[in-house]
């Protein structure tokens, strides 16, 4: 699928932000986008004034004078020039640099000086990125491992669990009882957000339901577990179901498959009037297909998005589950700063904070029309 023009300048920004100055040419290359397409966006993002260039290096607007960094320390004793927090998250990834972008405002802030590391789209790629960056002598660490299964995840506890500097995880949830467990984290409460899905669709009268969504990070096997409990617990739904959404989708786990059906069919079968869909691209490609199929959103099929990243760009704008990117970001940040403000021993307890997500309501769920007797 061919990324959406929005989404894609969401990306530049996110990069432009953290790092306070690219060359236009590295950032072409870093989000592998053609140069003469990235030249097109940086012109229209400078014409409305979201960021500056010249002389073949794009900066965030106010970039002029950068903040002073406050000095580094470790153990009381000044950490040299080259300290500065680690920033890791997955190329290519919108979600995560809305993220990236609220922990950058709160370190610039407190006057901290950020070492960005897109990790590549590889299983273990986040450990030599941080290798990397603990060789530079970053003095703190916030992270998003991308974790495409479960039995990745699994592998990063390990090593990541000793980087042996304050590391704060960013909308990951470890296993309980892991390595990690007793690591700093902020997330989304997905739970929650599956609650506010479910109980806006079963308030409309729709009653049998189905999850069409990814199963290749953290966020997506939180959400189908989520679902399967509030569906299977919910007396008003009649029936229920969780499908992959694309067959880009997944599976993340090895050796495993999952089939991808026809969304359209299986609504016409299992009677569906209610469908969420994780994530936002997938959920805009899944509605133009059941509208290719004779099946109207919201009159026949009730939708509700996952992520809300452009799912509000739809030719139906759709309703949304928005997780708080940018808080948990912000808060992942606040939470390394004060951790590095605590003299040595002396951090405190572990904090595993969870932020709420939001529903937004548009056009693409409706109340169930119940045929006349």
């Amino acid at each position: 699928m061919r990324e959406p023009v929005e989404l894609r300048r969401k990306r530049i920004l996110a990069v432009v932000h953290a790092r306070g100055a690219v060359k236009v040419s590295s950032l072409a290359d870093e989000l592998d986008v053609s140069a003469v397409t990235l030249r097109r966006d940086v012109e229209e993002l400078a014409r409305t004034g979201m960021l500056r260039r010249g002389h073949g290096v794009v900066r965030p607007v106010g970039d002029v004078a950068r903040p002073t960094a406050v000095p580094a320390v470790r153990n009381g004793e000044p950490a040299g020039d080259g300290a500065a927090i680690a920033l890791v998250v997955p190329e290519r990834h919108s979600y995560l640099y809305e993220t990236l972008h609220g922990a950058r405002t709160a370190l610039e802030e407190a006057g901290m000086r950020i070492a960005l590391h897109i990790a590549p789209q590889a299983a273990g790629a986040e450990r030599p990125q941080v290798e990397q960056a603990l060789a530079a002598g970053v003095r703190g660490l916030l992270i998003a491992p991308r974790w495409r299964s479960a039995a990745g995840e699994e592998a990063d506890y390990g090593w990541l669990a000793e980087v042996g500097i304050p590391t704060v995880l960013m909308e990951r949830r470890p296993r309980p009882g892991s390595a990690l467990h007793a690591m700093d984290s902020v997330c989304s409460d997905h739970w929650y957000g599956i609650h506010l899905a479910v109980d806006h669709l079963v308030s409309l009268g729709h009653r049998r339901l189905v999850l069409a969504a990814r199963n290749d990070s953290p966020t997506a096997r939180s959400i189908r577990s989520a679902f399967t409990e509030i569906a299977a617990g919910r007396p008003e739904v009649e029936d229920w179901s969780v499908v992959l959404s694309s067959p880009d989708a997944g599976p993340g786990e090895p050796g495993t498959r999952e089939a991808v059906p026809d969304l359209a069919a299986l609504v016409r079968e299992r009677g569906v009037t209610g469908a969420v869909l994780h994530g936002d691209e997938d959920a805009l490609m899944l509605v133009q297909r059941l509208a290719e199929s004779g099946i109207r959103v919201p009159q026949d099929c009730s939708v509700v998005a996952y992520d809300d990243v452009v799912a509000a760009l739809g030719s139906t704008a759709l309703t949304a589950v928005a997780p708080p990117r940018a808080e948990i970001g912000r808060a992942a940040a606040e939470l390394l700063v004060h951790r590095l403000a605590q003299p040595a021993g002396a951090a405190g307890p572990v904090r595993r904070t969870e932020v709420l997500p939001r529903l937004e309501v548009r056009g693409s769920a409706q109340a169930l029309h119940q045929p006349d007797n």
